[in-house]
């Protein structure tokens, strides 16, 4: 059984998909930029001076002190 060609010679694969095949070579170009980009990029966001959000919080802030009921708008 042959081995398929892209495990055997992948730069002379990648050299004929980027002349016969361009959709399959930039699709693998862009495919690999991706894992790429998680280690590199937050580095290079916080170089440039962009910050981290606060988190959004996930309860409503409860007021201190006594609740003030609102006047005026009861039914007579």
């Amino acid at each position: 059984m042959s081995t398929p060609q892209f495990w055997s010679t992948p730069l002379r694969y990648l050299r004929w998909a980027s002349h016969e095949k361009p959709a399959i070579f930039y699709s693998l170009i862009i495919g690999a930029m991706g894992p790429v980009s998680l280690v590199t990029l937050p580095p290079i966001r916080r170089a440039f001076g962009d910050v981290d959000p606060e988190p959004i919080p996930l309860t409503y802030p409860i007021p201190q002190g006594p609740r003030n009921i609102p006047q005026g708008y009861d039914d007579e």
